[in-house]
């Protein structure tokens, strides 16, 4: 997974925020919610935690 491999190699550095579904969705050319689910996996797998209102961090 790209989003998983940019944590991994620190384009998405520890403490950073992560683009929201939609951006994500423009960028991949996915469907908005297919994005949400893929942030989602990540929240699931203890990669980022969500704060609501502020947005999806890199743990």
């Amino acid at each position: 997974m790209v989003l998983e491999q940019r944590i991994a190699d620190g384009t998405y550095p520890k403490g950073s925020r992560l683009p929201g579904a939609v951006p994500l969705s423009h960028e991949f050319n996915v469907a908005p919610s297919t994005a949400a689910k893929a942030v989602r996996d990540l929240k699931e797998r203890g990669l980022v935690t969500a704060s609501p209102g502020w947005g999806t961090f890199v743990v």
